[in-house]
């Protein structure tokens, strides 16, 4: 091998260092964005799980006081309904009363 061979070899040596040192340096680099962005997107996830969680609280919360407040209209309701019931009832009772009286008498002329 010649000097000018010799000299044109550690030249394309050292270019292929530079080379690597510059594909080297681009990998850390964008290792470093990765895990940056790694990172950021945990912490989204985690930030966006918390907020999922705390909405699923407050509706578990929203339908524990639906429930009450169905609960409380339909006993309010039946109370109504069962208080109407037994005027109806005593209504007609003595609406009945009023027929049979009129039966009485009418059979008695």
């Amino acid at each position: 091998m010649t000097h000018e061979e010799e000299e044109e070899m550690q030249h394309d040596i050292s270019k292929l260092r530079d080379q690597v040192q510059q594909v080297s340096l681009a990998q850390k680099t964008i290792e470093s964005k990765v895990g940056g962005l790694k990172k950021y997107v945990e912490a989204k996830m985690d930030g966006l799980k918390k907020f999922i969680e705390a909405n699923m609280d407050c509706l578990k919360t929203s339908m524990e006081d639906l429930k009450i407040d169905l609960k409380t209209i339909l006993t309010k309701f039946l109370q109504e309904m069962l208080t109407n019931g037994e005027r109806v009832v005593k209504e007609t009772h003595d609406e009945n009363k009023i027929n049979v009286n009129y039966d009485f008498i009418d059979s008695n002329f």
